[in-house]
């Protein structure tokens, strides 16, 4: 069954209620955004989270080097055969003292109970320009 108007929509929502959640300190909301079980998987920063709520702690321990914004743009989305999504989207993080920082989110979104969440997102940081 292909991906409707309507999903593309509520993906690509999603996606952006992330930043929305982070940058106004409502970590406890992230279940909203992911799957109970999660893998948020930062191999970049030598990092992996398994559980939204582990996720939300590791906000909250970043504090001050958390970015004030975070923006997310040119959202991706393909349907896979097991009927999850693959979304792949860029991210852009502003710091506090005007620095920014690039990403790449590589995510498997689920249907579930209450509608679509990212079961695992994989961040890639974009440090060199043209994929180098």
């Amino acid at each position: 069954m292909a991906i409707t108007v309507e999903d593309r929509f509520a993906i690509t929502e999603l996606i952006a209620m992330h930043g929305h959640l982070c940058d106004s300190g409502e970590l406890d909301r992230l279940g909203e955004v992911f799957t109970t079980d999660v893998t948020y998987d930062v191999p970049d920063f030598g990092q992996k989270i398994v559980g939204v709520t582990a996720l939300a702690e590791a906000g909250r321990a970043l504090g001050e080097r958390n970015p004030v914004g975070h923006h997310v743009t040119n959202v991706v989305l393909s349907e896979q055969a097991d009927g999850h999504v693959h979304a792949r989207s860029k991210g852009i993080g502003i710091y506090a003292n005007g620095t920014s920082g690039s990403v790449t989110y590589e995510d498997t979104v689920v249907r579930v109970e209450n509608g679509w969440r990212i079961s695992h997102r994989k961040t890639l940081a974009r440090r060199a320009p043209l994929g180098g």
